[in-house]
């Protein structure tokens, strides 16, 4: 069984989550009631950056697809 290869965008994907959830509750452990406008702005970075990966991904696997169409087009 052959292992799958790397997937670049799902460790980046994973990490910017994971470093946006450590700084949140940083920003409450060291800030307390004033972090929550940063905790805010923070988890909006996340969303976008998540979407952002999601697009990223879409178009890499409409590349692809249009790519196999074409190359069992000139079989």
């Amino acid at each position: 069984m052959s292992r799958p290869a790397f997937d670049t965008l799902r460790a980046l994907a994973i990490a910017s989550q994971a470093l946006g959830f450590l700084l949140i509750l940083t920003l409450e452990t060291v800030m307390g009631d004033a972090a929550r406008p940063w905790q805010g702005w923070t988890l909006a970075a996340m969303v976008a950056f998540a979407l952002g990966i999601a697009l990223v991904r879409l178009y890499r696997r409409n590349k692809a697809r249009k790519a196999m169409a074409r190359q069992h087009g000139e079989e």
